[in-house]
């Protein structure tokens, strides 16, 4: 099936690894521009890089950012429309936040958190959707703690749903307009992330055995089987769906 992601042009954040990165890799593979952006001038290029021999001479062109920084979301907007030419839609992406139980985490943490996990995303949505016209896309990369509590992740139990919701209501707001906002429930997916959590407790081998019995499919998810679904909720064939929430889970989530 023919996507329609030729010469479309997106913006993903906190694409340098993890699952920004696989959403790139698989954006550009079928012919669509990226920009892409993180902290380090070194990892963006090396980014860009690999994008660029995927896609060809010109399919990825790299920022460095900071979600949090409250001049990334026009900086973004502003770079992709005057490097590209255009821009169809956007998809942000954030690194976890510290791990920890809601009890002991300190204030800090939340509040560090809160500036790139909420309203760093909450800020390019908005300022996308001023660039945007129709046939435009805002995903969020979220994580299934929007439907369910994650255990010693009591940041993203926090903060996760209430992105959930202000982007179903965006959704509402942009629908009219032909603007289509869509999230993804990320869970465990074999990411450098996940590993790390894994080896919190002294027994990572132990922890992903115990979490690939709570699987269905019985096995974590490759970044390459997320960076798929991503690209085709970004892309036109894609075009009826909005407002969504769409696990990338295996089946974990016993929610409907």
């Amino acid at each position: 099936m023919d996507l329609g992601l030729k010469d479309k042009v997106y913006v993903v954040t906190g694409a340098t690894r993890g699952l920004g990165f696989a959403a790139a890799r698989e954006l550009a593979a079928d012919g669509a521009r990226v920009l892409v952006t993180g902290r380090s001038k070194e990892s963006v290029d090396a980014a860009v890089t690999e994008l660029a021999a995927l896609g060809g001479a010109g399919a990825a062109h790299g920022l460095v950012t900071d979600n949090a920084d409250p001049s990334t979301a026009e900086r973004l907007v502003a770079e992709a429309v005057q490097h590209f030419g255009r821009l169809d839609g956007v998809l942000i992406s954030v690194g976890g936040p510290q791990a920890g139980p809601v009890e002991t985490t300190p204030e800090e943490a939340w509040r560090s958190a809160f500036e790139s996990v909420f309203l760093g995303a909450l800020r390019i949505a908005r300022a996308a959707a001023g660039a945007l016209g129709e046939g435009g896309v805002i995903g969020f990369v979220l994580s299934a703690s929007v439907r369910q509590p994650i255990p010693g992740l009591g940041i993203s139990n926090g903060l996760r749903p209430g992105l959930a919701m202000a982007a179903k209501s965006l959704a509402d707001e942009l629908g009219p307009r032909g603007i289509r906002v869509v999230g993804l429930l990320p869970a465990r997916i074999d990411t450098d992330r996940v590993r790390e959590l894994d080896a919190l407790g002294g027994d990572p081998d132990g922890a992903r055995a115990r979490a690939n019995a709570t699987i269905p499919l019985g096995r974590y998810g490759t970044p390459e089987e997320f960076g798929r679904v991503a690209a085709f909720l970004l892309s036109p064939a894609a075009s009826y769906l909005t407002g969504v929430m769409i696990p990338v889970d295996g089946g974990a989530l016993r929610t409907l």
